[in-house]
């Protein structure tokens, strides 16, 4: 068993495993002569299956009875019975090497191989695989093996159900035989055979089964990752949805232009600020799609049409799909020192095309209606306001005070204009069978304590929360979630750093609920100050929270300045989908190099970056994320040339990641002392190679 040390031979055993191995070495050379050789003669065919008895996992000798046989059958005076004579041995063969080791993966493929020749008895294959599963009923090779021949032989899934069936009732611990179910069941599912469509009455017969299993041993890990994989299927939706969208639908948007940095207006309108003449639309679906373009997705305005977008997905392993897709769309002209109103719809789920990487399409009629006003600003104040060093000290910053939620900035957030038939029988169940679920496993939880039933209880609430948000922003179990989640840290610290990323997720749910809710954590930057670098800003502050993963980025589109200072984050992933993103405080958290800092990239609106006081350049290779620190090994690299250099600086393939991150970026402020990397060097290297570099570390560049 692994981590056991190994007890010391008996002297017979030392000579007996001495003589194994010379027996072994000797065959081993003899049938390498063979293969090199191409000889196939049924002695040197007798040498390779000796050795296959003493070692199934000899892929090569494997691979030269394919060689064998294939040159066999290619003879032309080889009749039917022959034919079979010849499988027939390399199945004989095959269940010797499996008698030595019935978990060996060569052995099993290549009867698999051999089987789909034809031209042998498939009976025969189910009972061996009955004696093989009662020596060991979790074999998952012979699982696997199993779902093979019921394939091979068209056995119906229903009856490999029912297999299932008898197996667990037999014995409650039988993982593989519940992973063989969800696979089963999943595709019945999906095919919607009947007796299995609608899935309430066949899901509602699998809790039944479950809940047996669980509650007869609670200890047991088998049962409990099935019910997992119920619940999924339980809140499970085919169809994608988006979920969320920038601009929102009802909004107001308010774009001036000559101006570098972001801000809010104190109303129920945005005012988005851009020195590029163009603002982003985003749309943000449930799961990953694909499809999203001009021909799927309609624009109605007076200043563009559908023709004029080009629609990409955010992705940061150059997918052709994603869950964000965003086009970026031209101011629309207006006259000098003049404002203009524009309205505009975009609409989807009018055509097909848009589809889920699990063959789902988008079948839902979506509109997104909003105002787009164009103001112009005299170029003297953009130059003044353009001045200012952004400071994350708390003393600049100041309550965000509003009584009405429609003077909030994001009123709108999260609202589409969605018109679908909505079935309630299938909502209703859900919630029914969720409700009663939590309540069961309270109470045994009161009377065991049992780290995967509180991990199961946590999920159970947050699904029951994510079915109450689609009909008001409610989060009613998230304390009882954020305790069980504290407590499984603190029960199982192995997995604490899963348990703090769920409980992340958990507490950024809360945060982003209401608007209530969010208001607590949005700031004025100095708005005492007549002039100020953001503007009249609003500052989202999610600083302080001990978060270690980010989550809700659906609810954070419309955010331009955030504060994520004082976490424990080691990663931002998500933060890609925040395309509106003018200012970004990182400073003190865990992220351990440049390349963490990769979601960033796509973000084109970035002036601000603050990543001082991280662990940047402390570790050589970052463990996460490489095998080896080049920059030829990773996806975000493929724009990379290995012959470059910026500004004749001869040490840039020494911080080749940094230079990766940021030459994409467009940053007049960056803030990276207290990392590591941090050293002179490596600052000069900063100021010649971005000359749009104004402020390093809060000083003067150019």
């Amino acid at each position: 068993m692994h981590g056991r040390p190994r007890k010391a031979l008996k002297p017979e055993d030392e000579v007996a495993s001495a003589a194994k191995a010379q027996k072994l070495q000797a065959l081993q050379s003899l049938f390498l002569s063979n293969h090199h050789n191409r000889n196939y003669s049924e002695e040197a065919l007798d040498v390779n299956a000796k050795l296959l008895e003493i070692n199934p996992e000899s892929y090569t000798a494997w691979n030269y009875r394919k060689l064998a046989v294939q040159h066999k059958l290619t003879q032309s005076d080889l009749d039917l019975d022959s034919v079979k004579s010849v499988l027939d041995e390399e199945l004989r063969v095959v269940e010797g090497a499996l008698r030595q080791n019935f978990k060996s993966y060569g052995a099993w493929h290549h009867r698999k191989w051999v089987l789909s020749k034809g031209h042998s008895s498939i009976d025969h294959e189910l009972r061996l695989l009955d004696r093989f599963q009662k020596a060991d009923a979790r074999n998952f090779h012979a699982w696997n093996y199993r779902r093979f021949v019921a394939a091979f032989m068209k056995r119906s899934e229903e009856d490999e159900l029912n297999y299932t069936t008898d197996m667990i009732e037999h014995n409650f611990s039988n993982y593989s035989a519940w992973h063989n179910r969800s696979l089963l069941l999943s595709s019945l599912l999906e095919k919607k055979v009947q007796g299995f469509f609608p899935k309430e009455k066949a899901l509602s017969d699998e809790y039944e089964l479950v809940h047996q299993a669980i509650f007869t041993d609670p200890d047991d890990q088998s049962a409990w990752f099935y019910y997992l994989w119920l619940l999924d299927q339980t809140m499970k939706i085919d169809s994608p949805l988006l979920i969320s969208s920038w601009p929102t639908h009802g909004s107001d948007v308010s774009l001036s232009k000559e101006w570098c940095h972001a801000s809010f207006s104190v109303s129920s309108s945005q005012n988005l600020h851009s020195d590029s003449e163009t603002f982003p639309l985003i749309l943000y679906f449930s799961e990953v799609v694909e499809g999203v373009s001009s021909t799927t997705v309609t624009v109605e305005s007076s200043f563009c049409t559908s023709n004029d977008l080009v629609w990409k997905p955010i992705s940061t392993n150059n997918s052709n799909a994603s869950k964000v897709w965003i086009a970026h769309l031209k101011f629309p002209s207006t006259e000098p020192q003049h404002s203009e109103t524009f309205h505009m719809e975009i609409s989807l789920g009018n055509s097909q095309g848009i589809m889920s990487s699990g063959g789902f399409r988008y079948n839902h009629h979506t509109k997104i209606a909003f105002k787009v006003c164009v103001q112009s600003l005299s170029k003297e104040k953009n130059e003044v306001q353009d001045e200012g060093l952004i400071s994350w000290k708390d003393e600049n910053f100041h309550n965000f005070e509003t009584q009405s939620p429609e003077l909030s900035p994001f009123v709108n957030l999260g609202k589409l204009n969605i018109n679908e038939d909505h079935e309630p029988t299938a909502s209703d169940w859900r919630a029914e069978t969720i409700t009663n679920e939590i309540a069961l496993f309270r109470e045994l939880l009161s009377e065991i304590t049992c780290k995967i039933g509180k991990l199961t209880l946590a999920r159970l609430l947050k699904a029951h929360d994510a079915l109450l948000s689609q009909s008001a922003n409610k989060r009613v179990h998230s304390e009882e979630s954020l305790a069980l989640y504290t407590d499984l840290i603190e029960l199982d610290p192995f997995h604490s750093l899963y348990y703090k990323d769920e409980y992340s997720l958990v507490l950024l749910e809360q945060v982003t609920s209401s608007w209530e809710s969010l208001l607590r954590y949005c700031y004025h930057y100095r708005r005492d100050l007549t002039l100020s670098p953001l503007g009249n800003s609003v500052c989202l502050r999610l600083n302080n929270l001990s978060l270690s993963r980010i989550g809700s980025i659906e609810k954070l589109l419309w955010v331009q300045v955030l504060d994520l200072s004082h976490n424990q984050l080691q990663s931002i992933e998500g933060l890609e989908a925040m395309q509106l993103l003018s200012c970004l405080n990182l400073s003190y958290n865990n992220l351990r190099s440049f390349t963490a800092l990769a979601p960033l990239r796509p973000i084109k609106s970035l002036k601000v970056l603050d990543v001082s006081y991280n662990e940047i350049g402390s570790h050589s290779i970052d463990t996460t994320r490489y095998i080896c620190p080049s920059p030829l090994s990773h996806t975000e690299e493929n724009s990379w040339n290995s012959n470059e250099t910026v500004a004749g600086n001869d040490n840039v393939m020494k911080y080749w990641d940094a230079v990766l991150i940021l030459k994409g970026l467009n940053l007049k402020q960056l803030d990276i002392k207290g990392n590591a990397i941090a050293d002179e060097q490596f600052k000069s290297i900063l100021g010649k190679s971005f000359p749009a570099l104004k402020w390093l570390d809060g000083e003067v560049l150019h």
